[in-house]
């Protein structure tokens, strides 16, 4: 038997097809806009009338979804990518893509517990801090009138963080807002750096097109009211008041300017080969640690047993949330078969 590697592909797959690649750019970018503008919307403007069920299934829902990414489609095209027969060297000898992941999730709680404890975003802190103080029952556009003890709590209630309720003190305020601002940066990147390969892969796939195009308008939809729905309720001041806006438009626009690079490249761009093999297993690894991180700690531990009002609400209402997460799990792990 020979020990001879297997030569890596130079080329890619494209078939030509461009007005329907051309076509994705678009839906993809009104999908993954949609999912990420649609929870801030919601939340922020209640005169759209959107129910605020609407909101609390989209929050948990997409939760699920970024948790499920995380496992099913960053760590297998990982493990793919730097598993194939093609490759050789010391990128082959050694499980790297569990230990990138797990060198992510130990650089990330360092960086957050750093940045929770000297990171103030001065500026943005004091600012919350003077309107705090100016008028501390004012709900800053992210609380609500309700009291969080009441009895009569419902569903759209149900997922207001303890740091958003009137009887937090303004230094409170500040530290939440730089903890919560943090773990919205480190999500964002993590999906993003994912959202770049799946333009790239779309624009110069082969037969398999038409499924990952349906597939990635789902994905990047879900993946979006994830996103969307922690920018929604994260404490930013008045004056940053659009910063979730841009931050859910520098997702939106990801994938779609990937797809358009990948048309522009399609007679060179090689997805098989070892370079870009290499750079997409390292690069889904680093993505993976990243969600798998802030799935576990801040969408899944904080939202359910440290938030002191999903810890008082009733059975129903915190199972109903389970039970939504677990939903957009099993979807995005379904979504994982084709794509």
């Amino acid at each position: 038997m020979s020990d001879q590697p297997v030569a890596c592909d130079a080329g890619n797959e494209y078939d030509g097809r461009m007005g329907l690649r051309v076509s994705a750019l678009f839906v993809v970018l009104v999908g993954s806009m949609f999912g990420v503008l649609f929870p801030i919307a919601a939340h922020r403007y209640k005169k759209l009338g959107v129910p605020e069920w609407v909101f609390f299934v989209a929050k948990y829902f997409g939760s699920g979804v970024i948790v499920a990414t995380a496992f099913i489609h960053l760590l297998t095209p990982a493990n793919d990518a730097l598993r194939n027969p093609c490759l050789t060297g010391p990128i082959t000898s050694y499980d790297w893509v569990s230990g990138i992941a797990l060198m992510t999730i130990f650089v990330l709680f360092l960086v957050e517990l750093m940045c929770l404890r000297y990171a103030k975003f001065s500026s943005m802190s004091e600012e919350l801090r003077l309107e705090y103080n100016d008028n501390p029952a004012q709900d800053l556009e992210r609380k609500h009138s309700d009291d969080p003890e009441s009895g009569n709590r419902n569903l759209n209630h149900a997922d207001v963080d303890i740091e958003e309720t009137p009887s937090r003190s303004s230094d409170s305020l500040a530290e939440n807002y730089s903890a919560q601002l943090t773990a919205i940066l480190i999500l964002e990147f993590g999906i993003i750096f994912h959202s770049v390969f799946i333009g790239l892969t779309l624009a110069v796939s082969g037969k398999e097109f038409t499924t990952l195009y349906v597939v990635i308008v789902f994905h990047q939809t879900f993946e979006g009211l994830g996103l969307g729905s922690r920018l929604a309720v994260a404490p930013f001041p008045n004056s940053k008041r659009w910063t979730p806006y841009v931050l859910g438009l520098l997702y939106g626009i990801t994938t779609p300017l990937a797809i358009a690079i990948g048309l522009g490249l399609r007679s060179s761009y090689p997805p098989g080969s070892k370079t870009t093999l290499i750079v997409n297993g390292i690069f889904d690894s680093i993505s993976a640690g990243i969600l798998i991180y802030t799935g576990l700690i801040e969408l899944m531990a904080h939202e359910f047993m440290f938030n002191d009002v999903m810890r008082r609400a009733k059975v129903s209402i915190v199972l109903w949330a389970y039970t939504l997460m677990a939903l957009g799990a099993a979807l995005m792990a379904l979504l994982g078969k084709w794509a």
